[in-house]
């Protein structure tokens, strides 16, 4: 049975008792027992008699698709919360239309109990309202971020390559910039922190190529 192993932060191997040519397909197994079909790229290494592959989704589900997804159900929620916020602020006024502004409670009255309910009642949808409210702000919130992530490359994927490659020379050029001069320093660590971009960067895209060049 072919199970993920995790490689790197983002990255699960697939774990073969079986070697595999590039290009298969096989099935591996989460630790849950679902199986998802994936495809084959680069034996990674050999260990204690297991063959360990860079893998994608068949299916091409990815941390893309993962992240789009998410927005789509908070974005779903934020929308049903918003719904009953309306419906509880309209049941709050439709409570009380029939007692006229200002109208002052009737100790003693036959209808003091009654007035006292609804006054309560509306106090308390209108509660739920305002709850309801901050909960689809909330969610929101929630699937503004995750959509932004849904353009998201890491190592997990074979875009991954180009992607470092470009901002590995984005670095690279800021980095020369501030040693020559053409781009000013902004503080005394503006060139430690360039060179620790350019070398965190080279790392990706060196582990990128092992994975899907």
């Amino acid at each position: 049975m072919n199970t993920y192993s995790k490689f790197c932060p983002n990255v699960f191997l697939a774990q073969c008792p079986e070697p595999h040519q590039k290009g298969d397909i096989i099935p591996v197994t989460t630790r849950y027992g679902s199986e998802n079909d994936s495809i084959v790229f680069n034996l990674i290494y050999e260990k204690g008699g297991f063959f360990y592959y860079s893998i994608v989704r068949a299916d091409g589900f990815n941390v893309q698709e993962w992240a789009a997804r998410k927005a789509e159900r908070y974005a779903d929620w934020a929308g049903r919360a918003e719904a009953r916020s309306d419906d509880a602020y309209k049941r709050s006024h439709s409570l009380v239309e029939g007692i006229p502004l200002g109208q002052p409670i009737l100790v003693g009255h036959h209808s003091e109990k009654r007035h006292r309910r609804t006054l309560e009642d509306s106090w308390n949808a209108m509660g739920r309202s305002v709850e309801l409210s901050k909960k689809a702000s909330s969610h929101e919130d929630k699937a503004a971020y995750w959509a932004s992530r849904a353009a998201t490359i890491n190592l997990s994927m074979p875009d991954s390559i180009d992607f470092y490659e470009h901002e590995l020379e984005k670095a690279q050029a800021i980095h020369e910039g501030l040693k020559n001069g053409t781009i000013e320093r902004q503080h005394s660590y503006s060139l430690t922190y360039a060179k620790k971009a350019v070398n965190e960067l080279t790392d990706k895209l060196k582990t990128a190529k092992r994975l899907w060049a």
